[in-house]
Protein backbone atom coordinates (compact mmCIF):
# COMPACT_ATOMS: atom_id res chain seq x y z
CA UNK A 1 0.00 0.00 0.00
CA UNK A 2 0.84 3.32 -0.67
CA UNK A 3 2.63 5.51 2.21
CA UNK A 4 0.97 8.82 3.00
CA UNK A 5 4.43 10.83 2.58
CA UNK A 6 3.89 9.32 -1.21
CA UNK A 7 0.63 11.01 -1.34
CA UNK A 8 1.53 14.07 -0.28
CA UNK A 9 4.42 14.15 -2.41
CA UNK A 10 2.47 12.94 -5.46
CA UNK A 11 -0.38 15.41 -4.79
CA UNK A 12 1.73 18.10 -4.09
CA UNK A 13 3.52 17.97 -7.43
CA UNK A 14 -0.14 17.80 -9.17
CA UNK A 15 -2.13 20.12 -7.24
CA UNK A 16 0.62 22.93 -6.68
CA UNK A 17 0.74 24.34 -10.08
CA UNK A 18 -2.66 24.49 -10.11
CA UNK A 19 -2.55 26.81 -7.12
CA UNK A 20 -3.61 24.42 -4.72
CA UNK A 21 -0.95 23.88 -1.62
CA UNK A 22 -1.42 21.86 1.33
CA UNK A 23 -2.01 23.26 4.32
CA UNK A 24 0.97 24.36 6.65
CA UNK A 25 -0.43 22.25 9.88
CA UNK A 26 1.82 19.25 8.58
CA UNK A 27 0.06 16.94 11.27
CA UNK A 28 -3.27 17.92 10.44
CA UNK A 29 -2.21 16.94 6.60
CA UNK A 30 -0.33 14.00 7.88
CA UNK A 31 -3.72 12.62 9.53
CA UNK A 32 -5.75 13.42 6.26
CA UNK A 33 -3.12 11.96 3.69
CA UNK A 34 -3.67 8.61 5.77
CA UNK A 35 -6.81 9.10 5.71
CA UNK A 36 -7.72 9.11 2.23
CA UNK A 37 -5.32 6.22 1.92
CA UNK A 38 -7.21 4.33 4.58
CA UNK A 39 -10.63 5.53 2.23
CA UNK A 40 -9.09 4.06 -0.98
CA UNK A 41 -8.18 0.60 0.73
CA UNK A 42 -12.03 0.95 2.36
CA UNK A 43 -14.17 1.78 -1.08
CA UNK A 44 -11.78 1.41 -3.52
CA UNK A 45 -11.28 5.07 -3.84
CA UNK A 46 -10.01 8.09 -2.34
CA UNK A 47 -13.38 10.08 -0.57
CA UNK A 48 -12.53 13.07 1.51
CA UNK A 49 -12.11 11.94 5.03
CA UNK A 50 -13.93 14.92 6.67
CA UNK A 51 -17.46 13.79 4.82
CA UNK A 52 -19.15 10.28 5.72
CA UNK A 53 -18.72 8.17 2.07
CA UNK A 54 -22.28 5.78 1.14
CA UNK A 55 -19.56 3.13 -0.27
CA UNK A 56 -20.97 3.75 -4.25
CA UNK A 57 -18.53 5.96 -6.23
CA UNK A 58 -21.62 6.81 -8.23
CA UNK A 59 -22.88 8.44 -4.65
CA UNK A 60 -19.48 9.55 -3.55
CA UNK A 61 -18.33 10.88 -7.14
CA UNK A 62 -18.78 14.84 -5.69
CA UNK A 63 -16.30 13.62 -2.49
CA UNK A 64 -13.32 12.12 -4.38
CA UNK A 65 -10.63 13.80 -3.26
CA UNK A 66 -10.28 16.93 -4.69
CA UNK A 67 -14.12 16.94 -4.13
CA UNK A 68 -16.29 18.83 -6.19
CA UNK A 69 -16.28 21.65 -3.43
CA UNK A 70 -12.76 22.23 -2.79
CA UNK A 71 -12.53 25.24 -6.06
CA UNK A 72 -15.33 27.39 -5.08
CA UNK A 73 -14.26 26.83 -1.18
CA UNK A 74 -10.61 27.89 -1.39
CA UNK A 75 -12.12 30.77 -4.01
CA UNK A 76 -14.42 32.06 -0.96
CA UNK A 77 -12.28 30.98 2.38
CA UNK A 78 -8.84 30.15 1.33
CA UNK A 79 -9.07 26.57 2.25
CA UNK A 80 -11.32 23.71 1.52
CA UNK A 81 -13.70 22.05 4.01
CA UNK A 82 -11.09 19.83 5.27
CA UNK A 83 -8.24 22.44 5.75
CA UNK A 84 -6.24 20.00 3.37
CA UNK A 85 -6.36 22.43 0.29
CA UNK A 86 -5.20 26.05 0.62
CA UNK A 87 -4.24 28.70 -0.56
CA UNK A 88 -0.38 30.53 -0.48
CA UNK A 89 -2.36 33.69 1.22
CA UNK A 90 -3.84 31.04 3.99
CA UNK A 91 -0.77 29.48 4.65
CA UNK A 92 0.97 32.80 5.06
CA UNK A 93 -2.08 34.33 7.44
CA UNK A 94 -2.51 36.98 5.26
CA UNK A 95 -6.44 36.15 4.91
CA UNK A 96 -8.45 34.80 8.33
CA UNK A 97 -8.96 30.87 9.02
CA UNK A 98 -12.62 31.00 8.86
CA UNK A 99 -14.87 28.19 9.16
CA UNK A 100 -15.43 26.98 6.10
CA UNK A 101 -19.50 25.39 5.41
CA UNK A 102 -20.39 22.36 4.33
CA UNK A 103 -21.87 22.75 0.49
CA UNK A 104 -22.36 19.39 0.19
CA UNK A 105 -26.03 19.03 -0.15
CA UNK A 106 -28.07 17.71 2.67
CA UNK A 107 -29.75 14.99 0.18
CA UNK A 108 -25.92 13.60 -0.76
CA UNK A 109 -25.45 12.50 3.16
CA UNK A 110 -27.70 9.30 2.65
Amino acid sequence: MMQASELYDMLRKVQEPKGYYFSKDKARVDDLMAALLVNKERYGYMCCPCRLASGDPKKDADIICPCRYREADVAEYGSCYCNLYVTQAWNDEQMPHEYVPERRPPEKFF
